[in-house]
């Protein structure tokens, strides 16, 4: 391949990474995501890259920006629990600790497969959800459809 050609295929991955990084950010804002369950499969079958490597960048492009820009937003409209986020977020610490210790050792085609899994079990809980009527929210004292 010459210079140009490398230059091309450079090119389009640059704005391959830029688009996903764009598209996964308006999905964090939109519905509140981590943005993982996107970035993943993207940098998988857009990037190419190895799942081990696609999770590992995933934390790192998350780590900073993780929903800052979103959660002003809801912050300023008064929808955040701040309760609830602060516990959620020390058990994310502990968890994503313990949950590294299990995916590093496993192999790409068992860790893919299991990220599947979870994929597919997070859709079908969500579609199930939204049969069912609203939940009561214990730890706010809210009414279900409050």
């Amino acid at each position: 391949m010459d210079g140009s050609a490398k230059r091309v295929v450079h090119s389009t991955m640059i704005w391959t990474i830029i688009l996903l990084g764009l598209g996964v950010g308006l999905l964090v804002g939109l519905f509140g995501i981590g943005g993982g369950a996107i970035l993943v499969p993207g940098m998988v079958y857009l990037l190419g890259m190895d799942q081990h490597l696609a999770q590992g960048t995933s934390l790192f492009i998350l780590l900073p920006p993780l929903g800052l820009g979103a959660l002003f937003t809801y912050w300023k409209r008064g929808d955040v629990d701040l309760r609830a986020g602060i516990l959620c977020a020390l058990g994310m610490l502990a968890g994503s600790y313990l949950g590294s210790l299990i995916g590093i050792p496993m192999t790409t085609k068992h860790l893919k497969a299991a990220f599947g899994c979870f994929l597919i079990f997070s859709a079908v809980m969500l579609w199930k959800k939204t049969w069912q009527g609203p939940a009561a929210m214990p730890w706010s004292g809210e009414k279900p459809g409050a």
